[in-house]
């Protein structure tokens, strides 16, 4: 199997790069969610920071496995503070969705190359974005639906703590 062509290790490696990113930004959710005492949603966040690391951890591995050269670049410091825990997953929803993009522009330059082992790989991203939107989108319906009540918060505070 030949190695990675260029343009596709350099959007595997921008790849890389944003996966870091999500989870920096989830951890940054977390700690903003400690400061307001809804350790339910902390938790749920450095859930999600750890799958992220997952997810450029299996790129990684694969820019290795195909011969290419990973390529870390600085990580841009996070957002820290929201209005609300509602424009908090507001804002992790759309990163999530620029996330998809991303993976979606990668797997059409594999397909334009005809790197079908690349596309192959991507699959499992594919999958997975539409899962984390919907968990995503799920969680702000039902931030809607709490709207300022206090005990509906701190209910779906507690649901999230046993994720």
């Amino acid at each position: 199997m030949p190695g990675l062509s260029e343009r596709i290790l350099e959007l595997l490696n921008k790849q890389l790069n944003a996966e870091l990113y999500s989870a920096y930004l989830y951890l940054s959710m977390a700690a903003y969610f400690e400061g307001e005492s809804l350790k339910g949603f902390a938790s749920w966040m450095k859930k999600q920071a750890r799958e992220e690391l997952e997810h450029a951890m299996k790129i990684f591995n694969y820019i290795v496995e195909r011969g290419g050269r990973v390529s870390l670049e600085a990580i841009e410091k996070p957002l820290s503070e929201w209005e609300s825990p509602l424009e908090a997953v507001r804002y992790a929803l759309e990163h999530e969705t620029k996330v998809t993009k991303s993976i979606d522009e990668l797997f059409k330059a594999a397909r334009e190359e005809g790197d079908h082992a690349t596309e192959v790989f991507l699959h499992w991203f594919i999958r997975e974005q539409v899962e984390e939107e919907s968990q995503f989108s799920d969680l702000l319906a039902k931030l809607n639906m709490a709207g300022d009540d206090p005990a509906a918060l701190i209910a779906l505070d507690s649901a999230l703590s046993k994720r």
